[in-house]
């Protein structure tokens, strides 16, 4: 058994590679290839959507008779993922797209109503300035004003920046600070002034509180001192009354045996 894993063939001194009969492919040939889906379709047998992104085992083929620039349009074949039926798209190297060819229908993609415009524009444009020299002159001055517009918008963006980039960031904290504080002030001083307007509506029916002092604060202890030393003063003498009277009781028999 010979080795597989070798680099060089052996040819015999006889071989003539002329002589090797050759396979005809067709033009047309298809080739059967993995791909996503470039856009969201509608599938015009049974309405089922498929989504930019599936994926397909598809068929490509070169489109015979059209090309772009020199460069070969290719169409693709595969089937829906409900139905099953027949679905074909075609290459646009023109707008670097894909363009739907049969069974099916692109979904509505505004972006790319957007750049149609903006191409419909350009070419009507062109079409224009083509065989009018003036209206070709006003075109460009209307390009240049507007370019002279921007770069001043840019100019005036740049200045900004400048004297924001002038300001430090411990300045800037401070300016918020001062702006918190003059808030938080103003917001006390509302407050105060709503009480004011809800509880003194009708002052004349409030009494004032007048504000207590150490002086009153130490008379009127005093006066509890006071007070409460002639109370027990007073309960003393009431013990000695009762004791006297007690004793007299006991010793009544025995003084005045008569009575």
């Amino acid at each position: 058994m010979g080795e597989r894993k070798v680099l060089n063939k052996y040819y015999p001194p006889d071989f003539d590679p002329s002589k090797i009969p050759r396979r005809r492919q067709p033009k047309n040939q298809q080739i059967k290839v993995r791909m996503m889906l470039p856009m969201s379709i509608r599938c015009g047998t049974c309405g089922n959507y498929i989504y930019k992104g599936t994926k397909f085992n598809s068929r490509k083929e070169d489109v015979v008779g059209e090309t772009y620039l020199g460069i070969q349009i290719f169409r693709f074949y595969f089937k829906c993922t409900k139905c099953s039926a027949e679905l074909t798209i075609k290459t646009d190297p023109q707008n670097s797209d894909y363009v739907v060819e049969s069974g099916a229908s692109r979904n509505f993609e505004p972006w790319r109503s957007e750049d149609e415009d903006a191409d419909k524009e350009k070419k009507k444009k062109e079409a224009e300035e083509m065989g009018d020299a003036m209206k070709s002159l006003e075109n460009r001055t209307i390009d240049s004003k507007r370019e002279m517009d921007i770069l001043a918008a840019l100019d005036e963006m740049k200045s900004m920046r400048a004297r924001q980039a002038t300001v430090s960031t411990d300045e800037m904290l401070e300016a918020l600070r001062r702006t918190t504080e003059v808030k938080e002030k103003e917001l006390e001083e509302e407050d105060e002034a709503l009480i004011k307007s809800v509880f003194l509506q009708d002052s004349d029916n409030f009494v004032r509180r007048l504000e207590d002092d150490e002086d009153d604060y130490e008379s009127a202890y005093q006066k509890r001192l006071e007070s409460r030393e002639k109370n027990e003063h007073g309960l003393k003498e009431m013990v000695v009354v009762i004791a006297i009277q007690q004793l007299g009781l006991h010793l009544r028999p025995y003084l005045w045996p008569s009575l």
